[in-house]
C-alpha cells in the first residue's frame, strides 16, 4: 500500500498475470544533436509462458527501434527503493547502466542523473495521477519522476557512442494492465528557459465497462508545478489533430495554457495490451511544442516559449477525442 507514495518503485507482483510495467527514460545531448529513449519492463500477459522482461530503445533519427527480451527469472526490483536489475542492465533514479549483446546488436551505456525534479508526491495526491492513485480498476496509471535533471556520461549502441555528459533527461512510468484505448502525449524539458519543463497527455481511459476523457498536464517552472488535471478540474478545449499538428487549450479558474504541437518523424515501439507486449505505437523524439501560459485575470503572461526535442505520440482513433471534448 504505501508503495503509492513512491511510484517509482516497482508496483506490481512478478506472479500477476495481465499486467505491465515500464520506466521511460529519455536523454538528450549537450548540444541537442543526440536524443535517445530507455525502456525497461516487465510484461505478465495471462498466458504465463509468455512472461518476460525487456528493455526497449530508440535513437532520434533512425526511424527504427531495438527491443532486447530477458527471461522474467532475469528481472530483479528493491520494494524500497527504485532500483531494478534486467540481465546485466541496472536502472535507478541516478542513473542507468547497459550492457546488451542480443540479436546481433550491442548496446551499452554508463548515464549517471543529478537533480532529479519530480511530480511532487503528498498524502492526498500521490504523484502525478493524484487522488486518482487510489482509484480501483483503473487500467493504466501514471507518473513523473523527473521533468528535469542533468545528464553525466555515454551511450554506444553498435560501436557508435555519443557523449551525454551535460545533457538533460526526463523520466517517467505507467504501470497496469493496458495503455488507454487512445491518447495524445507530449513531452519537453528543452525551452529556452531553463526551468521549464512540459509533459501531458488526453486519453480515453476504461473504467468497468465505460469510458470517461482524462487528461494529465503539468509544467515546471522554477521549481514549481503547475498542474492542469481532470482531478483539478482543469478542462481542456479546442483539440484539433491531423497528422502532423495537434493543438489544444487547457485551463482552470485561474489560468490558461495554450498548446500546439509539430509532429516529426518517429519510430515504432511496443506497448502493452493485457499485459502483453503487442501493439506497435509510433514515437518521436525530435518534435517541437509551443506554449503560451498566462494568469486569466489581466492575462499575464507567466511562459511563452517551444520546447524542441520533444517526444509526441497520437495513438488510436484521436479524433474520437476531439469529438468527445467538444
Amino acid at each position: 500500500m504505501f508503495s503509492l507514495w513512491k511510484p517509482a518503485v516497482f508496483q506490481g507482483d512478478v506472479n500477476r498475470s495481465g499486467y505491465f510495467e515500464g520506466w521511460y527514460f529519455k536523454s538528450v545531448s549537450r548540444d541537442e544533436t543526440a536524443a535517445c529513449a530507455v525502456i525497461p519492463g516487465v510484461s505478465l500477459p495471462r498466458e504465463r509462458e509468455k512472461a518476460h522482461a525487456f528493455v526497449q530503445f530508440s535513437r532520434a533519427g533512425e526511424g527504427r527501434s531495438s527491443f532486447f527480451r530477458y527471461p522474467l527469472s532475469e528481472f530483479s526490483a528493491d520494494r524500497k527503493t527504485f532500483a531494478i536489475a534486467i540481465g546485466n542492465n541496472r536502472f535507478s533514479m541516478h542513473g542507468i547502466r547497459l550492457d546488451i549483446d542480443q540479436g546481433g546488436e550491442a548496446l551499452r551505456a554508463e548515464l549517471s542523473f543529478r537533480g532529479i525534479h519530480p511530480w511532487p508526491v503528498t498524502w492526498l495526491s500521490p504523484g502525478a495521477m493524484g487522488w486518482y492513485a487510489f482509484v480501483p480498476g483503473m487500467e493504466c496509471y501514471h507518473d513523473v519522476l523527473s521533468f528535469n535533471h542533468s545528464i553525466e556520461g555515454w551511450c554506444e549502441k553498435d560501436g557508435m557512442r555519443t557523449d551525454f555528459s551535460g545533457g538533460r533527461g526526463y523520466i517517467e512510468k505507467d504501470w497496469g494492465k493496458s495503455m488507454p484505448g487512445s491518447w495524445i502525449w507530449m513531452q519537453s524539458n528543452h525551452f529556452d528557459e531553463p526551468e521549464a519543463s512540459f509533459s501531458g497527455s488526453i486519453a480515453k481511459i476504461p473504467w468497468f465497462g465505460r469510458y470517461f476523457t482524462g487528461y494529465l498536464f503539468g509544467l515546471y517552472f522554477r521549481g514549481e508545478v503547475y498542474r492542469f488535471t481532470t482531478y483539478t478540474g482543469a478542462r481542456v478545449s479546442d483539440l484539433k489533430v491531423d497528422q502532423g499538428l495537434v493543438s489544444f487549450t487547457v485551463e482552470d479558474a485561474d489560468s490558461r495554457l495554450e498548446v500546439r504541437g509539430a509532429r516529426a518523424d518517429g519510430a515504432r515501439l511496443m506497448a502493452p495490451r493485457q499485459g502483453d507486449m503487442s501493439v506497435r505505437i509510433m514515437e518521436t523524439l525530435d518534435s517541437s511544442v509551443d506554449l503560451l501560459f498566462f494568469r486569466k485575470k489581466g492575462r499575464e503572461i507567466i511562459y511563452s516559449g517551444t520546447g524542441r526535442n520533444a517526444g509526441l505520440e497520437y495513438v488510436g482513433d484521436v479524433r474520437e477525442l476531439a469529438d468527445r471534448l467538444a
